[in-house]
């Protein structure tokens, strides 16, 4: 994940200055303190001190060196460790005996996924030096149940019973007029209606029925219209109105009687399928991805922190195309060793993607 865009492409550099920049970043992550040009000359490159300097000085000016005080040596900026990250930086794959231990923890014998989630934040904790965290997948499976619990006026509790047993708690704002009785006739009629659809298949159902009775409540009204009994309200189509003219002529014509009892029940219906599309909404987008936080440290600010992230992806059945479910990864402080950690975190996202598989 990138810590800032660099403001010097690589190929900026020259070879004299890539060598520099890449002594003074290694020996920065390797200290954590400022380096000096003389620091520089002792690890290997064969310039003067003041030669070194010069140069420190113009990747300073380029955005990628930066002196804490006047007379210390320099320490690389996020751009200079983004450019070295991306660049300079040689990865090589993770030692056998990490993998084996990284499977062994991750695939034991029955453990859950979410067992598999706590340790692989364990993991990245124990191993990259920083706070693994883990998000875990967002499913989108058929859903066999659901109920909403009322906790205050403007919260309520999703409970979503899976097709496959899992059962998943959403924390979720209500809207506006959404009061107890209308989340229990919404579970009532979606436990009905749409049992074994995901969330997103029952959306699209309440939307195609939703326009089908627009269609039939504007057919309906159309005779009223004709005869002078009625009038649309101005406005649009999403707020618009039936005015009744002359309810007393009503009484004596049946057919007229029953049409507007037929509008009547139309709007109910129109106004009902909107409450539970709303709902629906609601619910697809509540806090239902969770972070766990493998180590102790509360980092309150990303500022002056990086963060190592990976994907966890499933195969689609049909196409084979890869799918992202997740993500696991480390925050720490910059001075990272992004050699270790880069491979550790794409190998420990690989393993929990074969174990959604």
């Amino acid at each position: 994940m990138s810590l800032l865009n660099s403001t010097a492409p690589l190929s900026e550099l020259d070879a004299r200055a890539r060598d520099i920049f890449r002594h003074v970043v290694e020996t920065y992550l390797e200290t954590g303190e400022p380096v000096g040009s003389r620091t520089v000359s002792k690890s290997g490159v064969h310039l003067s001190p003041a030669s070194i300097r010069n140069t420190m000085q113009d990747l300073a000016h380029l955005g990628l060196l930066s002196a804490p005080h006047t007379s210390s040596g320099r320490l690389p900026t996020h751009q200079g460790l983004r450019l070295f990250v991306d660049g300079l930086l040689e990865i090589g794959d993770l030692p056998e005996d990490d993998k084996r231990d990284i499977e062994a923890r991750l695939t034991g014998r029955g453990q859950t996924f979410d067992q598999a989630l706590h340790e692989a934040s364990n993991i990245l904790s124990g191993l990259a030096g920083g706070a693994g965290i883990v998000m875990t997948p967002a499913f989108e499976a058929g859903v066999r149940h659901v109920e909403f619990v009322a906790l205050g006026p403007d919260q309520a509790l999703a409970v979503l019973v899976y097709a496959d047993g899992r059962v998943e708690n959403r924390l979720m704002a209500l809207q506006a007029g959404m009061t107890p009785s209308v989340l229990i006739e919404a579970s009532n009629y979606l436990n009905t209606h749409l049992r074994g659809r995901t969330l997103s298949e029952a959306r699209a159902s309440l939307k195609a029925e939703l326009e089908a009775e627009k269609r039939r409540l504007d057919e309906a009204a159309a005779t009223l219209i004709e005869t002078g009994l009625a009038v649309w309200s101005g406005g649009d189509a999403g707020q618009r109105a039936l005015i009744v003219r002359g309810r007393a002529n009503l009484l004596g014509a049946g057919q007229s009687a029953e049409d507007l009892e037929r509008v009547r029940s139309l709007f109910e219906d129109l106004e009902q399928k909107e409450e539970l599309i709303d709902l629906l909404d609601d619910v697809a987008g509540a806090q239902g991805v969770r972070i766990f936080i493998g180590a102790e440290s509360k980092l309150f600010s990303l500022s002056g922190s990086a963060v190592i992230a990976a994907p966890y992806m499933v195969q689609q059945p049909k196409t084979g195309a890869a799918r992202v479910v997740g993500a696991i990864g480390v925050i720490g402080p910059a001075r990272l060793n992004y050699a270790r950690i880069i491979p550790l975190v794409d190998y420990t996202a690989r393993i929990l993607g074969r174990l959604i598989d």
